[in-house]
């Protein structure tokens, strides 16, 4: 110890000349007036300025007291404790100035910069601090990288794990596929990305969990992004399943889906696109529909799921649609004669009541029309099929019990046209039946339908053993080729006015296309 030191004022102004430096009120200056401006321009931020600003304050002390301890005699102890203190001084002001400019500055200037390139540039000026300090220090840092190069290979093979999280999140925050507030779905994990850090990217769920998800588990994986909505608009298509009995027309359940969601306002329920019901699957005894419509907010997809499938099973109910059992019921019914014949007399009421709706049928006794009704076959159709076509050769007839129907005439040189809509009760194709001729028109299905088919082999016996039924046929027939052909007339007869009038204009066109005269305005102008 000097002995110029040796006083309690000797101490104290050696110490305060270890401390004090010529840079040193500039820095503490400049830190407490950016301090300040932070703390009015940030909010969110003001709990990591205030941490800074206290480590800055702690810095500063024990860089005074290492100054402290070094003016008393203790070198060594005192030099330590006033480099780490300066280099902890340089990491606080580095800090300082990493919230100054990716917390204020460039905010303010248009560029919101992703935190984790906050926290990677802050590591990188951490690190060139660190090494600028061994270099002030006198250590040559060319001869420490060759010396350590070992040893930077086994810690980067150790840390392979955590370099492949830094660098995941670069990517994921630089290429943009995934930023702060998108609702994200991984797997059977669905949730809202909280934050994106250098080693992992929190996820908060509906259920208010924090779920920690590591980067590099983000760049192996898939994960599907559903969109931000608190940033543009989100429409995410749902999928609402259930199952109706295959007995049940498939337009009345699709409609009856379909008007439930059009006619009602659910909240989170996109208007467009518009919701649709699609059949999806028939393979186990049922049938299997999706009601597809598109969410809003994919925050709340379970209450607006909920919602969908009140309104949709209301419908359903409303229509007289009852959903099918679960699959794993096992509905044992024996058929015993009394239940068999029970069935058997429904099934032929309901063939003879569609037998005795028709004309062509109406001079048909009872026996002949039970027997008539052994021969009917099912044949449902839906909307927009074809049930006949014009010049096909098909020996039997449809008699049309539910649905609309529509007649068409087709012909080579004119568009088709339609001349008719059957409503039950009704029958069509008996010409093919009766008398072997191909059809006449195409008729296709307006609605979902429900026909009986009735072929030739099934009638012949009837007609066999009754042969005078014929003749009562064949009016029934006569009339409705008559009105059949009139209808064919008619449309010939307006296709060639549909001609000659186009015929006209194109003539009138061809005139003033150019600048003829014509044949009237000639004439007399010849006279």
């Amino acid at each position: 110890m000097n002995e110029s030191a040796s006083t309690p004022q000797a101490y104290a102004d050696a110490a305060w000349r270890l401390f004090w430096r010529d840079e040193l009120p500039w820095l503490v200056a400049g830190a407490i007036l950016v301090a300040l401006v932070l703390w009015r321009v940030l909010h969110d931020g003001r709990r990591a300025l205030r941490n800074t600003i206290l480590f800055l304050v702690l810095c500063l002390v024990a860089e005074l007291a290492g100054a402290v301890l070094e003016a008393a005699g203790a070198t060594r102890s005192g030099t330590l404790v006033r480099g780490a203190a300066i280099v902890a001084t340089g990491l606080a002001l580095i800090r300082l100035g990493g919230l100054a400019l990716f917390r204020a500055a460039l905010p303010a200037a248009g560029f919101a910069a992703p935190r984790i390139v906050e926290e990677v540039a802050l590591l990188l000026a951490y690190i060139a601090w660190g090494m600028l300090r061994l270099r002030l220090a006198g250590m040559d840092l060319g001869s420490l990288v060759t010396t350590s190069a070992v040893i930077t290979a086994v810690a980067a093979f150790a840390m392979q794990d955590t370099l492949g999280n830094v660098l995941g999140g670069l990517f994921l925050e630089l290429d943009r596929s995934l930023a702060v507030g998108d609702w994200i779905r991984i797997d059977d994990l669905s949730g809202r990305v909280a934050d994106i850090h250098w080693r992992h990217t929190t996820i908060r769920t509906r259920n208010g969990e924090l779920v920690i998800v590591p980067n590099s588990a983000l760049m192996k994986s898939r994960f599907t992004v559903i969109g931000n909505p608190d940033r543009r608009e989100v429409r995410w298509r749902r999928w609402i399943w259930f199952d109706v009995d295959l007995e049940v027309p498939t337009g009345e359940v699709i409609r009856a889906a379909e008007q439930a969601l059009a006619s009602a306002e659910i909240p989170n329920v996109a208007g467009e696109p518009r919701p649709d019901c699609v059949l999806m699957d028939f393979e186990h005894g049922y049938a299997r529909y999706a009601l597809r419509y598109w969410l809003a907010d994919p925050r709340h997809d379970d209450g607006t799921d909920s919602a969908v499938r009140v309104h949709v099973l209301a419908a359903l109910r409303r229509a007289g649609i009852t959903i099918c059992l679960p699959t794993h019921v096992i509905h044992d019914v024996r058929e015993t004669p009394k239940r068999e014949a029970a069935r058997t007399a429904r099934e032929t009421a309901a063939r003879i009541a569609a037998l005795r709706a028709v004309d062509l049928f109406s001079t048909l006794s009872e026996d002949e029309l039970a027997t008539l009704s052994q021969h009917l076959v099912p044949a449902p159709f839906a909307a927009g099929d074809v049930i006949t076509r014009q010049g096909a050769v098909a020996h039997w007839l449809y008699i049309l019990t539910r649905g609309e129907a529509e007649v068409w005439l087709e012909a080579a040189d004119a568009p088709r046209r339609r001349v008719a809509v059957l409503e039950p009760p009704n029958v069509f194709g008996e010409m093919g039946m009766m008398t072997g001729e191909p059809r006449h028109a195409t008729v296709s299905a307006r609605t979902d339908v429900h026909c009986f088919r009735l072929d030739k082999a099934g009638f012949e016996q009837v007609l066999r053993a009754r042969p005078e039924i014929a003749s009562a046929l064949a009016r029934v027939l006569s009339a409705r080729a008559t009105g059949l052909a009139q209808a064919a007339v008619q449309a010939q007869a307006d296709a060639a006015a549909l001609a000659h009038a186009q015929a006209d204009t194109l003539l009138a066109r061809i005139q003033a296309f150019f600048g003829l005269e014509s044949g009237q305005n000639g004439a007399r102008r010849a006279g």
